[in-house]
Order: structure tokens, then sequence, then C-alpha cells
């Protein structure tokens, strides 16, 4: 019973570093661009876009088609980061786990 308690503490406190550990992934971000950087995406770290640049040389009335590629794509790539930053940070937690849903 006393190993079962014990398990039970280190539980409890590896699900408090993983509660902070997520708030603290609201807090970083990740930069992602596009066509060269003409266009750049900003996310947070749970997955919140927080901001998106465009540079007026790719801004093009004639081609609105390629500019909506341009934003895809780096969204797309700053979500990737995201996922990525999310194993990085929160996969410590997980390792030699083999917990279908754990990040």
């Amino acid at each position: 019973m006393k190993n079962m308690g014990n398990m039970m503490k280190q539980m409890q406190k590896m699900q408090k570093q993983m509660a902070k550990a997520q708030e603290e992934l609201k807090e970083k971000t990740v930069e992602a661009t596009a066509g060269g950087g003409m266009v750049t995406v900003i996310a947070s770290g749970d997955k919140r876009v927080l901001d998106v640049k465009i540079s007026e040389d790719v801004v093009d009335p004639d081609d609105v088609e390629m500019l909506q590629d341009l934003i895809l794509a780096a969204t797309n790539e700053a979500l990737k980061k995201v996922d990525e930053l999310v194993e990085q940070d929160m996969g410590k937690f997980t390792k030699g786990m083999n917990i279908p849903g754990m990040f």
C-alpha cells in the first residue's frame, strides 16, 4: 500500500508540473514564413494565431490566390512548429509511457 501512496504522490506532482508547462506554453511563440519572408505568421504555444504580417510586395489584386496560398503555407508551418514545441516541452512527461491521447 505504501508504494501505491508514493506512486499517487508522484502522479500528483507530475500533474502539477504538466499543468505549469501547459501554462508556460501559452506564453511561448513560434514564427513561420512563406514566400521568402513575404508572409509571416506568429502563433502561440496553445495554437492561437497571434499575428499575420504580409509584405506589400506580395499584394497583387490580380493574383489573390498566390497570397492565399502563402498565408495558408505560413499558417500550417507555424502550427507544425507549435506541435514540435508542445512535443518538446510536454514529451518529457510522457517519455517511455504508452498512453493513448497524451501529446
